[in-house]
Formats: structure tokens, sequence, C-alpha cells
């Protein structure tokens, strides 16, 4: 490869690709000498490019970080998944405006034979609503508290923050994405406890720069801490119902986000579960399949026989066998 600019090009190209490459490797796959690499090296540097070299067997060139944004150098394929992805992300509650954005500038730069490939994804491919649990809005979650929140679970810092009107400090563990939502798993460093804090609810303070010792959660697995932590607490409303069947047959009936069942005998257990709205609630329970009496709250009663009536005008002649003929409609198994 003759051309300086494009051999420039091809290996900062190289560089980004892996975190370490020996001098006769790149030489190799540039066809050139180790002498014109380590001129093209001091090239890169003298463009504010941070390119690191160790000696050694195990030495070589790296790409460090800077104060200069490489070029994103993608091959044909990467380009495509980052076009795809890109505007799968302009659906996620507070990041359409940023991955509009990467997006608009990706396709400026993309080649003219890449084009057709991304257009006819784009036409081709629809995106079905993804929040179908609840009748709530997606919450805006600002990037910036992402950001803050991811830095100080890097840097294994505690987090000061504000939740609602409430001062936190936490030391912070996971950043969870689940059912269109951000969550940060923390624990309180005062008295040891867990818990989980929706991201569009925190508002970041300063920067504590205070390192911890991290103390893993029980059992190890913070998604499913995150999910039974939000089935009983993590909702805008709850309801606790008496079920006529064992605990463990009504764990067997649902998702652990939706809700935590504890036994109260052999034959009965009692489910604690939640949702952004009692209208919500009320349709998802009767997905259950059991026996159940509200014990609280009282407005979810009310609910339930509108449901219930609703459910009892359909037409059998519609959803079930014709009562004429000895069969049994599904609007009587829905009511029973």
């Amino acid at each position: 490869m003759t051309d300086t600019p494009a051999r420039l090009l091809a290996l900062l190209s190289l560089l980004q690709s892996r975190p370490v490459w020996s001098g006769t490797e790149l030489a190799e796959r540039l066809g050139v000498t180790t002498r014109t690499i380590r001129t093209d090296i001091e090239r890169l540097r003298g463009l504010d490019y941070p390119v690191h070299a160790t000696r050694g067997a195990a030495g070589g060139y790296r790409l460090g970080a800077g104060g200069k944004l490489p070029p994103l150098l993608l091959d044909d394929e990467e380009a495509v998944a980052v076009a795809i992805g890109l505007r799968a992300g302009r659906g996620i509650a507070g990041l359409e405006e940023s991955s509009g954005r990467a997006l608009a500038k990706l396709e400026q730069v993309l080649p003219p034979r890449l084009r057709p490939a991304v257009e006819a994804l784009s036409s081709a491919v629809e995106h079905a609503p993804e929040n179908t649990a609840t009748d709530a809005p997606d919450p805006e979650v600002d990037p910036e508290v992402l950001r803050a929140v991811a830095t100080a679970i890097h840097h294994v810092e505690h987090f000061r923050f504000d939740y609602g009107d409430t001062p936190r400090l936490v030391e912070p563990y996971r950043l969870l994405s689940w059912q269109r939502r951000w969550y940060l798993v923390g624990r309180d460093p005062a008295d040891g406890g867990w818990d989980v804090y929706r991201a569009d609810r925190i508002t970041p303070r300063m920067r504590t720069h205070r390192r911890f010792a991290p103390t893993p959660i029980e059992g190890g697995d913070y998604t499913a801490f995150t999910m039974r932590k939000v089935a009983s607490s993590g909702w805008n409303v709850h309801a606790r119902l008496r079920v006529d069947a064992p605990a463990e047959d009504v764990v067997a009936r649902i998702n652990p986000a939706v809700g935590v069942v504890e036994a109260i005998d052999a034959k009965t257990s009692v489910l604690v579960t939640g949702a952004d709205s009692l209208e919500t609630v009320a349709a998802f329970i009767g997905m259950l399949g059991m026996d159940f009496t509200v014990e609280s709250p009282p407005e979810l009663r009310p609910l339930l026989r509108v449901l219930a009536e609703r459910y009892a005008r359909v037409n059998p002649g519609r959803v079930g066998e014709d009562p004429s003929r000895g069969g049994v409609s599904s609007a009587r198994r829905c009511t029973r």
C-alpha cells in the first residue's frame, strides 16, 4: 500500500480492531516494511493520536485514549449492524435524540455500496411496541443520568443522588435495563441494605470520588434481585391477593417480576404484585387462572367487577360453544 493517507487510515483501523499489534504483524497486513510502520506510527502521533509502544516478546503497538477521537472505521457488516442498532435505539425513551444524531452522521458517510442494504433493512424491518405490560407511557431517562451512574459503577465509587426529594448515598453495582426502564442496583453503606432505584427518578449530585470495597449481593444475581424488588415495591401501585393454591403452583404460573409469593399453608398462599396502574393489575391477575381474594387495595375490587361484567356480556356464539348444544361458553368459564 503506497498511498500514505490510505495507509494511515488502514493502520488506524487495525489499531482499533484489537488491543495490541506487533510491528511485524502490521507490516505484513499492510504490505510494507517495519520501518515504514514506525514512520507511520510517528505520523499518527503527530496528528494527536496516542499510539503507545512496548518492548519485549509480548510488546507491540496500542492505541490509547487521548484528546482526539479517531475516525470510526467499520467494515461493511459492522456499518450495517451499527445503523440498524441506532434505528432501534431511537425507540428508547430518553435516547431518541442522541441515537438519531448518531444515525444521521453514520448515514451521511455510508459508502454507496452499503446504502441499498441499510435502506432495504430500514424499510423492511419494523419494531413492535416493546412496553406491552403497562398502560403508562415510557419514562424519560436523561442519558447524562445513565452516564453518571455508569461512571460511578465503573470507578467503584460511592454515588450520591436525589431520589425524588430524598438524598441518597449508595454503593452502585449494576445498571439494568428491563421493560424499557432503567434501574440502579445499590447498597446502603450505612446499614448494608440492598435496594433498586428507577433511573428516571434519579438526579445525580456532585461526583464523590470515594471508592469502596465491593460486597457481592447474596446469590450473586443482580438481575433476579432487581426483578423481585420491582415486583414487590418498584411499581406505582401494588396489590395483595390471597390465592387458593399452594405457593409452588402460583410461582409456576408467574414471571419473577410479576410478584412475590408467600405460603400461608399447604393449600393457600399470598401474592404481592403490582403495575403502573390498578387497571393493568386487574387485567393481568385474571391470567393467573386461580381463585383469589383481594386483600388490598380496596379500589381494585370494583375494577375487577367491571371486568367480570364485561366478560359476562360477551356473545357466547362468537367465542364459545352454543349453550343450546350442551356446551359451556367461554364467558361462563371466565366468570366462574
